[in-house]
């Protein structure tokens, strides 16, 4: 391996744990506040049209911080990452349902998605021979 190409590969790799570490920051805040829960989680459950239950929300905190723990592990990060998926397209849905509005809520999960793949696909090599981008 050329010393440019060994430099392209550390910055690629430091690139997507960047990515991959604010994607992992953001889900374990949010699954932290759906916890406890707050009373911005139970209004916004509310707004949403789920039921303002404690129980209810401390599930999907608990789904969503196993999702992301993971991810967060290299050995199932992909696991983690296909599971993370599904929970934000239920996030989508759910957006999509209320009529929110497209950039800043709806696609919100598709940003965030797009991060998530992204930081794995940059630090994970099996990943990029696996879909080969570049």
């Amino acid at each position: 391996m050329s010393s440019a190409s060994a430099a392209w590969s550390r910055r690629t790799t430091w690139g997507g744990r960047i990515l991959s570490g604010l994607v992992i920051a953001f889900m374990l805040f949010d699954g932290g506040i759906k916890l406890v829960p707050l009373g911005i989680v139970t209004d916004t459950m509310r707004d949403l049209g789920y039921p303002p239950t404690d129980g209810l929300a401390r599930g999907l905190g608990i789904l969503l911080l196993g999702c992301t723990a993971l991810y967060a592990w290299p050995r199932t990060a992909v696991l983690g990452a296909i599971l993370l998926t599904g929970y934000l397209g239920g996030a989508i849905a759910t957006q999509l349902r209320v009529g929110n509005p497209v950039f800043s809520h709806l696609l919100f999960g598709v940003y965030l998605g797009l991060m998530m793949w992204g930081g794995l696909w940059l630090r994970d090599g099996r990943l990029r021979a696996l879909i080969p981008l570049a």
